[in-house]
């Protein structure tokens, strides 16, 4: 009888799997037949390719009334992210769409090609009351497709038209480039950028993020943010228990000289299939830590790999958890970054114009 055998990485990404969605009728696994195909697969295998796909949505202004994040509002241009984050907790949304969590999310994206255009037609909506946006508060508004498709860079400038106060949350320093918008909404306190710093070593950041900015570029790119006016938080994340843990000051410290003035930190979130795909990684990427891992993240989750409870499941329970908070505080104290805040300026909020392409005819 065939033996089920076990998923080996992709170069340049960060599932190790395409394990299907919750919501598929059918799985499959890989077995060797004896017949020597699984040898010529691997052999002739072609890399995996990013391909891009329109995203139909009619708003793009999404809703939320969770206490445990500091905005009530936000904008993803993209569906899906190429940075392959294998922790990312957005990864179950694909099966939403008919895709697998683990590669198809990497590898398929979404993009809202007219996210500007319908950005503009809600803002100009009567009646709307401004509020901080926050933009990439699932899948990273400057991911590397980006670079091409500049579906975030005109969202920014349907914001500055309006003066509408917003947040950016990214790991990585593409974002430089729309400095020349970012610097001026500063002056006018309408926007901060929240940068997600994970890990100083750059191979587990290699393999955790593969296609994401490299740590000494995401602190450059805290750096000349805060050079140029643009207030700037640290998001030390996730915090994994026996893997990058006990980094927390020492990425703290290396954000803060780069000029952070505010930090946040979250504890490995596992939803949904995220579990079983971070477990495929730990076994082909650190197999050593595995349990120990697995273990200590069950002792901060009530003995499970998730608790989605609100007021629980961005930090943990328990003695590990609270210990990480404890240094977590200690060293915000210390090193002067305890200066978080969403409050942005809402009063010289204009609607945009919304008959902008007719004008442009004329």
């Amino acid at each position: 009888m065939d033996q089920a055998l076990p998923n080996t990485p992709t170069k340049g990404r960060g599932a190790v799997s395409n394990r299907a969605g919750r919501y598929e009728r059918l799985a499959g696994e890989r077995t060797d037949d004896g017949w020597g195909t699984l040898e010529r697969e691997t052999e002739e295998a072609p890399p995996l390719r990013t391909e891009i796909l329109a995203d139909s949505s009619r708003k793009i202004i999404a809703k939320n009334d969770s206490p445990d994040i500091p905005f009530d509002r936000s904008i993803n241009p993209y569906k899906g992210c190429e940075h392959g984050c294998v922790y990312c907790f957005a990864r179950p949304t694909h099966a939403y769409l008919g895709f697998s969590p683990g590669l198809d999310f990497e590898t398929k994206l979404f993009a809202k090609h007219d996210a500007a255009e319908l950005l503009r037609q809600e803002l100009s909506k009567k009646g709307y009351r401004p509020a901080t946006l926050a933009l990439g508060a699932n899948t990273d508004p400057y991911q590397p497709i980006e670079r091409q498709l500049r579906i975030t860079r005109r969202i920014l400038e349907v914001l500055a038209e309006a003066k509408h106060p917003f947040g950016i949350i990214t790991k990585s320093d593409l974002l430089l480039r729309d400095l020349d918008l970012l610097a001026p909404l500063a002056e006018q306190r309408l926007v901060r950028v929240c940068l997600s710093l994970t890990t100083l070593d750059r191979g587990l950041a290699r393999a955790l993020e593969p296609r994401a900015s490299s740590p000494p570029k995401r602190l450059t790119a805290i750096r000349r943010l805060s050079e140029a006016g643009v207030p700037v938080a640290v998001l030390t994340a996730p915090m994994i228990p026996a893997l990058n843990d006990h980094e927390l000051e020492a990425l703290l410290e290396a954000a803060a000289e780069a000029g952070a003035e505010a930090a946040s930190y979250i504890l490995l979130r596992l939803p949904q299939e995220i579990g079983p795909l971070f477990e495929e990684w730990l076994e082909a990427h650190a197999p050593d830590r595995k349990s120990r891992v697995l273990e200590q993240i069950r002792s901060a989750r009530g003995g499970k790999l998730y608790d989605s409870t609100w007021g629980k499941r961005m930090r943990g329970e328990g003695p590990y958890a609270f210990v990480l908070k404890r240094r977590f505080e200690l060293a915000c104290k210390r090193l002067g970054l305890d200066r978080r805040s969403w409050d942005l300026n809402t009063s010289i909020f204009r609607p945009p114009r919304r008959d902008v392409d007719q004008l442009a005819l004329f």
